[in-house]
């Protein structure tokens, strides 16, 4: 099964970027952390999907 060019340049860019270092991840309070589980868990299955999809399709609460 021949390949898309040769495999000694497998990796080139990625070995050539630049790295970034990760931003630290904020963690919230717990008193949000809990509230927004509870909207997740309990509030939004409620309208008739189960938590774990409803937790895939929302990223972040307006709160």
């Amino acid at each position: 099964m021949p390949s898309h060019g040769s495999l000694t340049k497998a990796g080139k860019v990625r070995s050539q970027t630049p790295r970034i270092p990760p931003k630290p991840k904020k963690n919230l309070i717990p008193r949000r952390r809990n509230l927004r589980n509870y909207k997740r868990r309990i509030i939004y299955t409620s309208m008739g999907k189960p938590w774990p999809i409803i937790r895939r399709t929302v990223k972040k609460w307006a709160l």
